[in-house]
């Protein structure tokens, strides 16, 4: 590298290193936002020389990033921003601290995938899905789709993993009719694993006709577009490769929701050469991700920490949640979104019959939600407090991001 990017690379590790130190975070923002100070072209330098997977959607990003890091991790030493910072700053401080890998594989922000694009010259992206979150500090799904349908336009090298059961992924992925024919489009293998959340998806970004519906197919009532076949697709409890090989998942992370998103951890391994016999070991080993999923055992309680924080989250968190008793907490600081009329889009309906406790800055208006959808409830102030209010046994928590992180807090250890 450049001596400016060396000693910009040098500073931002120790700044993330001081940061970690004095208790203030893991430093994965700090040390890139002052190495990017130093040489604005700094992410550019350290991405150079390696093979880079990007990992980009509404939901999901940080748990495939973890998935796909492990299976990667096959073929030797990988980089990754493990904590979940998923802008630049973020991969920045990540690949500082890696120092030299041949590979590195980073959670992005939907936001920001073009200018990553740009910036490191990726060999692979995964696209996961997208879906409305908070509109305060998020863009509408249907320009978000646009956004990266541009970005993969200017990358035709780029080899493309999508989902194809979320007709916006598949239209992102999919060049323009009237697109430059001298231009070769992105390589694009699309993956299956369902499609739980579909109120996002019932007109066509191409033409605004209805998108019907019928078992695992959807097609535009008014244009060509419909869903491609999978290479990659989820059965069973196992994955099937684009040979016809079925390989059993033996995941220690809950919900069907996570075996579509090993299916395509598995899929980005294989754009490096790794073979899925191989990948499918190690997806075992990924216990926790950044907290979410931990279990702790707290005063006789089993408890474990679900991270929801929009309302195709929370419909998967559901899913994934025992019908135990289960502790609610909503925020409404920056990182969640400033507007909690998001909590009318999720149905609270399969919280009916257990016991629900709530908690947080905004659980009063998490209270009129559960009001109107009949679920009786309970306000507890503090942690401990729904800790005390529970029988022990299993205690499921689910929690919007900041939400979250207090949990952690409370639970005074690092998980």
């Amino acid at each position: 590298m450049p001596l400016r990017a060396k000693v910009a690379s040098s500073v931002s590790r120790t700044a993330a290193a001081l940061s970690r130190a004095a208790g203030r975070g893991d430093g994965s923002v700090i040390g890139g936002w002052i190495g990017l100070k130093i040489d604005p072209e700094l992410l550019a330098h350290l991405a150079a020389g390696r093979a880079i997977a990007l990992i980009s959607g509404t939901n999901g990003k940080t748990t495939t990033t973890r998935l796909a890091t492990a299976a990667v991790g096959v073929l030797g030493k990988v980089a990754t921003n493990s904590f979940g910072a998923n802008m630049p700053t973020g991969h920045t401080s990540a690949l500082a601290k890696a120092g030299s890998t041949p590979y590195a594989v980073l959670e992005v922000d939907e936001h920001y995938l073009a200018q990553v694009l740009d910036a490191t010259d990726a060999h692979v992206v995964a696209l996961l899905n997208l879906s409305r979150d908070q509109l305060d500090r998020a863009r509408e799904v249907a320009m978000m789709a646009q956004l990266w349908r541009a970005a993969l336009i200017r990358h035709p090298e780029l080899r493309v993993i999508a989902n194809a059961d979320d007709p916006m992924v598949v239209w992102a992925a999919t060049p323009p009719a009237n697109h430059d024919q001298r231009i070769t489009p992105p390589q694009v293998v699309w993956f299956s694993a369902g499609q739980r959340w579909h109120d996002d998806s019932w007109v066509c970004p191409e033409c605004g006709s209805t998108i019907a519906r019928q078992d695992n197919q959807w097609w535009c009532t008014g244009c060509p577009l419909r869903r491609p076949q999978p290479q990659w697709s989820v059965e069973d409890d196992g994955v099937t490769d684009p040979t016809g090989a079925w390989h059993k998942v033996q995941l220690q992370l809950p919900g069907t929701v996570n075996l579509g998103n090993a299916a395509t951890a598995l899929a980005v391994a294989a754009e490096f050469g790794v073979r899925p016999v191989d990948a499918v070991l190690k997806l075992g080993s990924v216990t926790s991700v950044a907290g979410r999923y931990a279990q702790v055992e707290r005063e006789g309680r089993l408890i474990r920490l679900l991270l929801a924080k929009n309302p195709a989250s929370w419909l998967e968190a559901f899913d994934m949640a025992d019908e135990a008793p289960t502790l609610l907490s909503i925020n409404a600081r920056d990182p969640d979104g400033l507007d909690t009329s998001w909590l009318f889009d999720v149905d609270f309906a399969p919280l009916r019959g257990r016991q629900v406790l709530i908690t947080g800055d905004r659980a009063f208006d998490l209270a009129v939600r559960l009001d109107v959808n009949g679920v009786p409830f309970q306000h507890v102030r503090t942690f401990t407090e729904a800790i005390q209010a529970t029988p022990p046994g299993r205690l499921e928590v689910i929690a919007n991001y900041t939400a979250f992180q207090d949990i952690r807090a409370e639970l005074d250890r690092v998980l």
